[in-house]
């Protein structure tokens, strides 16, 4: 009966220690981690200052910067009631895609008519997140980042690797959601 006794309270003493939390093995994947931080920032940033160049050209149009990091300006405002979509809204819209140069790569006939519910369907995240800033009639430019269009793969035929791309959108509907 001691020995059990004895026993128990050596196991209990040994399970209420502290353990010392273990240290990663591989190194280098921090390393490429930390490296790989450093190249995205470093990307973000040459695109800003590609954005800012594209912006002083593009005197027409009124920038406004995004808490999302890509800058938009209205071409044309909509009619009233000025209503943004929210999440679960079904909208459509047709857009075009250029460089940041204005050189055109794919127009609204090629894309076609775009129908979907925000934050409910599969798209890009540059169309996904520039719909929220249109209501219905209004035509905007948008200043995407790579990040938020085709990223470090392109489409595979006119948008390249790590692009950052001028995006026509224009809002033809916008159907609430009906909520009970």
């Amino acid at each position: 009966m001691l020995k059990i006794i004895l026993l128990l309270i050596i196991s209990m003493v040994s399970c209420c220690q502290e353990s010392e939390p273990r240290r990663p093995i591989n190194k280098q994947k921090q390393i490429f981690l930390k490296e790989s931080a450093k190249r995205n920032k470093s990307k973000i940033n040459i695109e800003q200052n590609l954005f800012k160049q594209a912006i002083k050209k593009d005197t027409n149009l009124k920038f406004n910067s995004s808490s999302k990091g890509f800058w938009y300006a209205y071409k044309k405002k909509g009619r009233s009631p000025a209503v943004r979509p929210i999440k679960g809204d079904r909208v459509t819209f047709k857009y075009r895609i250029e460089d940041l140069n204005q050189n055109l790569l794919y127009d609204e006939e090629k894309l076609g008519i775009v129908s979907f519910h925000v934050d409910q369907e599969d798209l890009i995240p540059a169309l996904r997140e520039g719909v929220k800033y249109l209501t219905g009639g209004d035509v905007a430019v948008f200043l995407f980042p790579s990040y938020l269009c085709y990223g470090y793969q392109g489409d595979g035929e006119k948008i390249g690797i790590n692009q950052p791309l001028r995006f026509t959108i224009e809002m033809l509907k916008i159907e609430k959601k009906n909520y009970r």
